[in-house]
């Protein structure tokens, strides 16, 4: 027997074709007005890539930063031996020893942490805890900086972080239901170009990014035409 459709999937059919691809600025026209939940809900651009997801050299991540923010409050951890300094600088927790033994008692309280070059060292020892949850400092992502004002604003801010899965999907929260369509437009384009621009070198295909999807927390997904990324 077919699965029952939820109401909100059912009321979003009755705004859009769901099974058409849009051009971006269409997708995110229908994302607006689909019903909205009790909460503002984060939008997100979804992607599948064409890329050999057991080639290493082939793993595709980047940060890029959002002209109109995440609309998320960040909570940053910065590892550090001068954690008044990071303190002060607007992190929400900062150290080192005492912040690692926190989270090898399964503390994760925080959104994204930095490290300085010297304190990786020794954060790399709970590398195994923070990897599979997404919160290991990493010089590629910007969060392992010496200069850690500059690292803390660029992530309150609104720089957004990107990695392929073993699936070779990437999913990246681009804004809020409560920003307009131009914000959501504008930071969409610049992820697409963002993740266009991380194709690894060694990729020779002619199909790098599938497909791109637009959704919030509780809607459907919305297709994006393939004119939008076939660039890249």
């Amino acid at each position: 027997m077919p699965k029952a459709h939820s109401k909100r999937y059912t009321s979003a059919l009755k705004v859009a074709d769901l099974t058409k691809d849009y051009p971006l600025a269409e997708a995110v026209e229908v994302l607006t007005k689909f019903p909205k939940a009790k909460f503002d809900e984060t939008v997100e651009l979804s992607f599948c890539l064409g890329v050999d997801a057991t080639a290493g050299e082939q793993m595709v991540r980047g940060t890029t930063p959002l002209p109109n923010g995440s609309g998320k409050k960040v909570r940053v951890l910065v590892f550090t031996d001068d954690a008044p300094k990071a303190i002060a600088a607007g992190a929400d927790h900062a150290g080192l020893q005492d912040m690692m033994a926190k989270i090898n008692e399964g503390w994760l309280d925080f959104d994204v942490a930095i490290a300085t070059t010297e304190a990786m060292k020794t954060v790399r020892t709970i590398a195994r805890v923070l990897g599979p949850k997404g919160l290991m400092p990493n010089p590629k992502s910007g969060t392992v900086t010496d200069d850690i004002p500059a690292g803390i604003k660029a992530v309150k801010a609104g720089r957004v972080e990107f990695k392929m899965d073993k699936a070779c999907n990437i999913g990246v929260g681009i804004g809020k239901r409560s920003f307009t369509a131009a914000q959501i437009l504008e930071n969409a384009n610049v992820v697409i170009e963002a993740v266009g621009k991380a194709k690894p070198s060694t990729f020779k295909g002619s199909n790098y990014i599938k497909t791109v999807a637009l959704s919030s927390s509780m809607s459907p997904g919305v297709h994006v035409a393939s004119t939008e990324f076939s660039k890249y």
